[in-house]
């Protein structure tokens, strides 16, 4: 599968949304940073950078539905809108499958099952916290709780002396 099919068809979806899909692409650039440092397998990775082009999908659907991003909604509906999307690409199911979990979990962090899984929520983080211009203290303490790869801590360390 390409990941620029990819990234063209999610940008198409949010369309003009142009905060949604520079996040997206700050978090696909991360997560893809990540696996590759961490020298993840080659399917592993493909399944991370699948997820992370497509892991806020259900933003869109949720805000129209419940007025509502909150990480309960945007799990529901982003399950379903990425089996929808993913279904026309050249996926195996047991990509599609593990691809619609993660984007259906991506803030459930007590489901983290997998190296694939903890690098999504990462690269996340990584982007959440300067998105949303958070204090050094709450980055110390996300880094403690969540963050579990030596790559995205040294990340951690390097953009923001945590």
């Amino acid at each position: 599968m390409s990941a620029g099919a990819l990234l063209k068809a999610v940008m198409t979806y949010n369309g003009t949304d142009i905060r949604r899909n520079n996040h997206l692409l700050k978090v696909y650039g991360y997560a893809k940073m990540i696996g590759e440092l961490e020298a993840l397998a080659p399917d592993l990775q493909e399944t991370i950078e699948t997820a992370a082009i497509v892991h806020d999908i259900g933003i869109k659907l949720s805000e129209e539905k419940y007025g509502s991003c909150a990480g309960p909604y945007q799990e529901k509906e982003g399950a379903i809108e990425a089996r929808k999307l993913l279904s026309q690409f050249d996926l195996t199911p047991e990509r599609l499958e593990r691809v619609v979990f993660l984007v259906g979990h991506h803030h459930t962090y007590q489901a983290i099952d997998g190296i694939d899984f903890q690098v999504l929520v990462e690269a996340d983080f990584i982007v959440n916290i300067d998105e949303g211009k958070m204090e050094k203290s709450a980055i110390k303490s996300v880094k403690e709780k969540y963050f579990k790869t030596p790559s995205g801590r040294q990340l951690l360390e390097t953009l923001y002396g945590v």
